[in-house]
This record gives C-alpha cells, sequence and structure tokens, in this order.
C-alpha cells in the first residue's frame, strides 16, 4: 500500500485538514502524536476522517499492522439512517479524489509553531524528520515554504534518498517562499500584494497567525509578532487573507483584537486555497503511480 508522509508547518494546520477531509483515496490517516498536534486532530475529528495517532518510531508498526475503518468505511452503514445519511451524501459532494483512485497510507508529522523564529533549528527539525520518515514513505510532502531560503536546497541536500520529495509550488512551479505566499496564490501574488501597500507596513494574517500571535511572541520572541516591534508607527494595515477555506467564526475576532492592539487598519484580501490543494493532488499522483 503506497505511504504518503507529509511534514507540516503548524501555520498551514487549515490548509492541511482542508485537503486531507476532502480526500476519499486515504485508506489509513496516521497523526504522529506531539504537543503540536492537538488542535490539528480536533479539526480533522470534525470533518471526514477518524485518524489514528502515535509516536513517530512506532508508525512503521502501525502501518504494517493492518488499519481501522476509517469514516468512509463507517458512513456507509450510517448512510441507512436518514439525518447521517444526509451528511454523509453532503460529504461525498467534496471529495477531492475519485473512488477509483488506489487507496493510500498518509502519515501526517505537524511540527510546532514558531519554528521559523530560529531558521537553523527549523531546517534541523525539517531534514531530521525527513531522515527517519523516509524508511517508511514512498514519498514526502514538505508543508512549508522555502522559509526565508533556509529550505530550498532540500532536494539537492537529500538526492541520496530514493523516497521522493514533494512541495507546495505555485503555478509557475516554484516553491512558494512561506505561508503566507501559500495563502496568497504564490509568490507573483504575494509580491503583488506588497507592491500594493507600499509604504506602509501590512501584517499578513491567516486565520492561524490570527489565533497564535499571543502564544509566538511569548514563547519565541519572534520580531514577527513582537509587541515593542509592531507598535512602531511604520506597521499601519492587518491584512486578513480570506482563502474560501471555511473558519472558525473567531477569525475576525483575533484580527480585530489584533489590529487594536498594534493601532492598525484592517484591510481584507481574497487568497486561494489552490497551492494547497494542487501540490497535494500532485503529490499523491506521483505516488500512486509509482511502480
Amino acid at each position: 500500500m503506497p505511504v504518503l508522509s507529509i511534514i507540516a508547518c503548524g501555520m498551514l494546520e487549515d490548509e492541511l485538514v482542508h485537503v486531507l477531509s476532502r480526500d476519499c483515496g486515504i485508506r489509513q490517516l496516521i497523526v504522529v502524536e506531539n504537543r503540536n498536534s492537538s488542535g490539528f486532530l480536533r479539526k480533522l475529528r470534525s470533518g471526514n476522517h477518524i485518524p489514528r495517532t502515535v509516536s513517530l518510531d512506532r508508525v512503521p508498526m502501525l502501518l504494517n499492522s493492518g488499519f481501522n475503518p476509517d469514516f468512509n468505511s463507517i458512513s456507509k452503514v450510517l448512510v441507512k439512517f436518514p439525518f447521517l445519511g444526509k451528511v454523509y451524501k453532503k460529504i461525498e459532494s467534496k471529495k477531492i479524489r475519485s473512488k477509483a483512485v488506489k487507496k493510500v497510507d498518509v502519515v501526517v508529522n505537524l511540527l510546532r509553531l514558531g519554528l521559523h523564529a530560529d531558521l537553523e533549528l527549523l531546517k534541523s527539525e525539517v531534514y531530521k524528520n525527513i531522515r527517519e520518515m523516509a524508511a517508511f514513505s514512498d514519498g514526502i510532502l514538505i508543508f512549508y515554504g522555502t522559509c526565508g531560503h533556509v529550505l530550498g536546497d532540500l532536494e539537492k541536500d537529500f538526492i541520496d534518498i530514493e523516497c521522493p520529495l514533494f512541495f507546495l509550488k505555485d503555478r509557475d512551479g516554484e516553491t512558494v517562499e512561506d505561508c503566507i505566499s501559500a495563502a496568497l496564490g504564490g509568490n507573483d501574488a504575494y509580491a503583488r500584494a506588497m507592491l500594493e501597500y507600499r509604504g506602509k507596513g501590512t501584517i499578513y494574517l491567516t486565520p492561524m497567525w490570527a489565533s497564535s500571535w499571543k502564544s509566538l511572541e511569548k514563547e519565541s520572541g519572534s520580531k514577527d509578532f513582537n509587541y515593542r516591534y509592531l507598535k512602531n508607527p511604520g506597521y499601519c494595515l492587518a491584512a486578513k487573507i480570506n482563502t474560501g477555506i471555511p473558519y472558525k467564526s473567531d477569525f475576525y475576532q483575533n484580527v480585530q483584537e489584533f489590529a487594536l492592539t498594534f493601532g492598525m487598519k484592517i484591510i481584507d484580501i481574497k487568497g486561494s486555497a489552490e497551492i494547497a490543494e494542487q501540490s497535494y493532488l500532485a503529490a499523491m499522483e506521483a505516488i500512486v503511480r509509482k511502480p
């Protein structure tokens, strides 16, 4: 059974839940259990997958031991009940892959928020997990941008492993720079946004950024969300990025609190989930075609 592993930035949690919840070709979904996974698991369980959780060192054993039925199997029984049948049909209409596609096991390792505050630590963590997960994977999707270009040489640095790596790429085939570039639709879209608001200090907010800035400032000391840094009057805009993914209702409230705290005006920017969707599909298609 093909295995697609995903090493993901916590800031891209919503995008990852989005693509996984719409995929009917997953045989079993395994989430590496760590202190970063609780919110991610809660979101997945509210969708159409029942993930299994295990420590990273026990993933190979779980892959070899069979699997529990996921929601797709369970729902075929529940569909006999009128209300649950309606729920099932609604979910079926949103599938991202055809039922004819070969089933795949998916292993998700969600790394902690704020690693980008120390780029060398970020690189070390991603590289370490690639090495460990390559042993049981047919491919690994790196659900990160290049993050200050610290992850820009992954293909070259891992040319020695047989497990192919896949990346979040825009329509031009370029790996996105970061999670904001992914949410806006690519590197060119990011550059256009910055050009449009040139001369006005702008902080770009996705739901995960908007809900996490307080803890990030406290834990990492990153200047991205440092109170004194953002109190600089040069920063005047809080850009709320709408990608079309259904978010919790507190997104606007979180952005509003952030804007009030730092004296910024809220602006709305249209984003897209296309990069997450297409990159995930490209990785899936590549591993199911492997001999």
